[in-house]
């Protein structure tokens, strides 16, 4: 993780408005990070300094149950906001949030902001549509998975968690998140190989024929 100097990060909330959201001067209480990827976010138990906003890249959330089982939850994709829920203290302690590809954040330091982020009418009705839309998000991703097939399903997945034409996601985690077995999942992307989608490496698959897979994905409906 590294914060950006004044000159670069002004450039970044040039490029990304932020301000929309907020009917006060919400820049002197930002300061931007670069996050490498594979870097953490918000370590899982922890309590959140900052408000996120990722306006560059992916990151994945998830939770480790007590049994020490991983649980894939979910990918966030910018633009998003991140650590809204701590925020309005509806769970105090962050679950997990590890980047997928390098991301650039801006951080809201909650402590001096608190108080007037939950007092300004113009941030609290977009953290309300916000919300709403990932629910709607978590609806559709539940009915997908009753009503696709997994070839159109595991090509949608394979899109938003690779980078860089690389996709290397833990099959166990993956057959979770997708509710599939491990066998049915290790047999489509053997078909993926021999169509010539996928090409198999040590650390896992380079996407050899993204625009078939993006076929594949867009039958997928919201």
């Amino acid at each position: 993780m590294r914060k950006l100097p004044l000159e670069e990060s002004l450039g970044y909330i040039e490029q990304y408005p932020i301000s929309q959201y907020f009917s006060f001067d919400i820049i002197p209480y930002i300061d931007v990070y670069e996050f490498n990827k594979g870097e953490f976010i918000f370590h899982e138990h922890s309590y959140p300094d900052y408000l996120y906003y990722m306006v560059e890249g992916k990151a994945k959330l998830y939770i480790t149950h007590k049994n020490g089982k991983i649980s894939l939850i979910d990918f966030l994709t910018s633009p998003t906001f991140m650590g809204e829920i701590e925020l309005l203290n509806a769970e105090r302690y962050s679950k997990g949030i590890q980047t997928v590809t390098k991301s650039i954040c801006f951080a809201i330091a909650i402590r001096e902001a608190k108080e007037k982020l939950l007092a300004d009418p113009v941030f609290l009705k977009m953290l309300c549509l916000f919300l709403s839309q990932k629910t709607m998000n978590t609806t559709a991703k539940y009915t997908q998975n009753q009503a696709y097939p997994l070839e159109n399903r595991l090509a949608s997945f394979i899109l938003l968690s690779s980078d860089q034409q690389f996709y290397k996601e833990k099959h166990t985690e993956v057959c979770e998140y997708l509710g599939v077995s491990y066998r049915h999942l290790l047999f489509v992307l053997a078909q993926f190989s021999e169509a010539g989608y996928l090409t198999k490496q040590n650390r896992g698959y380079v996407l050899t024929n993204r625009p078939e897979l993006e076929k594949l994905a867009a039958e997928i409906t919201y």
